[in-house]
């Protein structure tokens, strides 16, 4: 793999100093978002799942993205995470770049010594807008196509 560099980011979303990017990948798919009662006690679309294939930069498929979240590569190696930070995407009509830390691993392989995951460049995913979400349609869920970049990074040897 060609040495990929840091991504420019917020510093509330940088990586931590001293770790090292590993692996970089491009995600297209899908945030499935479900009608449900939020807090306030009125219907509103929660974000339920990522549904996305993850691509090289030769555009070859490497993995999957999906409920955790976790990161599958085809290796075996596994990952999931937990959000550390969100701020907005410069583009309004896409969701939030995160950085998030490693929660579990399995198996061996690209992902097995992730500690790290930024999601950054990211094109489309919002949830379906308020009115389409209503106490007549709870349960119903929605598909909002996405495009973003993950950066995977591993502790400092």
């Amino acid at each position: 793999m060609a040495q990929e560099s840091r991504p420019d980011v917020p510093e509330k979303i940088k990586a931590p100093a001293g770790e090292h990017l590993v692996l970089v990948a491009h995600a297209t798919g899908f945030q499935i978002y479900s009608c449900q009662v939020g807090a306030d006690g009125q219907p509103a679309w929660s974000l339920k799942a990522p549904e996305a294939e993850l691509r090289d930069n030769k555009d070859q498929v490497i993995g999957r993205h999906y409920v955790g979240p976790t990161w599958k590569h085809n290796d075996g190696s596994e990952v999931t995470g937990k959000l550390v930070a969100k701020v907005d995407s410069p583009d309004a009509d896409s969701i939030p770049w995160l950085l998030l830390t490693s929660d579990k691993h399995s198996g061996t392989g690209a992902l097995q010594d992730v500690s790290s995951i930024q999601r950054i460049h990211t094109k489309g995913g919002q949830p379906p807008t308020a009115a389409r979400c209503s106490s007549s349609n709870l349960d119903a869920t929605s598909k909002s196509s996405y495009v973003a970049d993950y950066y995977f990074y591993t502790p400092a040897k």
